[in-house]
């Protein structure tokens, strides 16, 4: 076991396990899938019996080593694309939602002052999943806002650690994932820390700390990142309680010019959606293969009911705010996968709202979003007006 001891002396520690993404239990499927093919090849002759009997236990053998074989290929599809983090993700056992009031429409509720209350400095955890590489590490949170708890992933830039940032506030950017998708998705799957370390050290890319946290909060069911009383409060977790927890607990930028949002998919649309709707919290939002309707995705929380689908539409925000909203807006996609979504937005922008489209081919995956990845940054870069132009590089490493 690892711990990890941040700048306020908190500690915690987070043991390995067996889990649905483990190396574990992938190469489990593989041994099963190997014993229940061979079995068949060894047994078939000298299964003894009436004929009913035989043709049942090589019937079971045969259908053993096809559901061995299926679930070693969902296992490998699932950790490639991140879609289910843990077997309550998949089973749909787990209850993220301790409450959900009514928030009001900046979704703070009675929390309009949060620097009036208490510091949400979180204890963090260094990460047992080799597929996330180096450095990243995990909380669980309870969203003292939004009623909701779930896991948080951080990982801080080559710079943060070294004395001559030691009073550096640094810009963040919030990664969200699709739907159905993992809160390691962008780190594990996408590798975004490992594509942008040596840009980060070269002063090409800066020195972001980039938080994943956990999207996946209904069973079965996509969030649309939208506040529903009575149901859940998703985008007051991702906007309210992540983005407080992150400048407490780090030496992060609080004011919207150091806060970028970024997603891919049903992320994506959650995204350009906070960032119009909370220009006050986030100046810049990536989109990769995003959608404006929320009814774009089949079983969306906001896209079954007439009146939720019609206000959590990123169009229908941008033109119906009261004054365009100061942000920046980065969306790719092929034609017929948020491409024209993109441009849709692009004609309804007013300064200072800027929206740059760019279109993408390839199919709707992970490696079309994650080729994407450094382009982006440099983008956000540029755009988060902090750190606009060449950064100063991370000496000595």
């Amino acid at each position: 076991m690892e711990s990890w001891v941040n700048e306020h002396g908190a500690y915690g520690i987070l043991p390995g396990v067996m889990s649905l993404t483990g190396t574990p239990f992938f190469l489990a499927t593989i041994a099963l899938a190997v014993v229940t093919v061979l079995l068949p090849l060894l047994l078939w002759s000298r299964v003894r019996g009436p004929a009913v009997v035989r043709g049942a236990v090589r019937m079971v053998m045969v259908v053993l080593a096809q559901a061995a074989a299926v679930l070693s290929v969902f296992v490998v599809v699932n950790n490639t694309n991140g879609l289910y983090d843990s077997w309550a993700d998949l089973l749909g056992t787990g209850h993220h939602i301790v409450a959900a009031p009514d928030l009001g429409r900046d979704g703070l509720g009675d929390h309009k002052h949060p620097a009036n209350e208490p510091k949400i400095v979180q204890d963090f955890s260094l990460t047992h999943d080799a597929r996330m590489g180096r450095g990243v590490r995990v909380t669980q949170l309870r969203g003292r806002v939004s009623g909701v708890r779930g896991e948080v992933y951080v990982w801080l830039p080559p710079q943060y650690g070294q004395p001559a940032f030691r009073h550096r506030k640094f810009p963040v950017v919030e990664l969200l994932g699709g739907f159905p998708g993992s809160a390691k998705a962008w780190f594990g799957s996408l590798q975004v820390q490992s594509q942008l370390r040596a840009g980060m050290r070269s002063g090409e890319i800066a020195p972001f700390i980039l938080v994943e946290p956990r999207t996946n909060l209904l069973a079965g069911q996509d969030t649309g990142c939208a506040n529903v009383p009575g149901v859940v409060n998703a985008e007051s977790w991702l906007s309210v309680d992540v983005r407080q927890m992150v400048i407490d607990t780090f030496r992060a930028q609080s004011r919207a010019s150091g806060w970028a949002v970024a997603g891919y998919s049903a992320g994506a649309h959650c995204a350009v959606k906070m960032a119009l709707s909370h220009p006050d919290r986030y100046r810049a939002a990536v989109g990769l293969s995003g959608y404006n309707d929320p009814a774009a995705e089949r079983v969306s929380l906001t896209g079954r009911d007439p009146e939720l689908r019609r206000v959590n539409n990123p169009l229908w925000i941008l033109r119906h705010a009261a004054t365009p909203p100061s942000v920046a807006l980065y969306l790719s996609g092929g034609r017929n996968d948020g491409y024209r979504d993109g441009l849709a937005l692009r004609r309804a922008a007013a300064p200072p709202t800027r929206v740059v489209v760019t279109e993408v081919s390839g199919p709707h995956t992970i490696g079309l979003w994650k080729r994407q990845v450094p382009r982006v940054f440099r983008w956000l870069t540029a755009e988060l007006s902090t750190y606009a132009g060449r950064v100063a590089p991370a000496k000595g490493i």
